[in-house]
């Protein structure tokens, strides 16, 4: 997702936050007064540029922006389940997951590319933007059952995505069969933890 807090689309988020969550009156105007009438500026070599109002965005510092994100996104999950997979949220990071048997990665895999072209899809109509280059797929499982699984890549719109061995995920270090050992290598080639 590209600089999803800075791009949220105030109008989108005030429709969503009536239709979607029933938000009305004060409250939907308490928030809609949050947004509004903010600007910025910049200091570069120490020349400071005109203001600019913002007509996009939420607060990144404040304890509402990642709530007000999660809000305005809320329908990706919609997305998601519709291709009957799961997703796992926080902030604007998610996952996206699914169980199947080895005979059936085929068929998750044509599933779950599907899916992650209507999760493109969505994005655009919210003025956001989907990276396959920052998107990461890893298979799970037991070292026997994974050596059975040969798809390396993910087809994805116009590129593919690679299959990963390990994934950092809030600073943990997860690798393919679940055994942290890539975090414990990290750790301890960082002096943090000592075997």
């Amino acid at each position: 997702m590209s600089a999803t807090f800075d791009c949220i689309d105030h109008n989108l988020l005030l429709q969503r936050l009536q239709i979607d969550f029933g938000l009305s009156n004060a409250p939907l105007e308490w928030i809609h007064s949050f947004l509004s009438d903010r600007t910025y500026q910049l200091l570069y070599g120490g020349d400071l540029t005109h203001t600019y109002l913002l007509q996009y965005g939420v607060p990144q510092g404040s304890v509402l922006g990642p709530l007000l994100y999660v809000l305005y996104t809320a329908d990706v999950c919609h997305v998601v389940e519709r291709h009957g997979m799961h997703l796992h949220l926080c902030a604007d990071d998610s996952q996206i997951y699914t169980s199947v048997a080895v005979s059936h990665t085929t068929s998750a895999v044509h599933c779950l590319a599907v899916c992650i072209t209507d999760i493109s899809n969505w994005m655009s109509a919210s003025r956001l933007r989907f990276y396959p280059s920052k998107t990461e797929i890893m298979w799970l499982g037991a070292g026997n059952l994974l050596q059975q699984v040969d798809i390396s890549d993910i087809p994805e719109l116009s590129s593919t995505i690679r299959v990963m061995l390990s994934a950092c995920h809030l600073d943990v270090i997860l690798d393919s069969q679940l055994s942290l050992s890539a975090h414990i290598a990290v750790l301890c080639r960082s002096g943090f933890y000592q075997l």
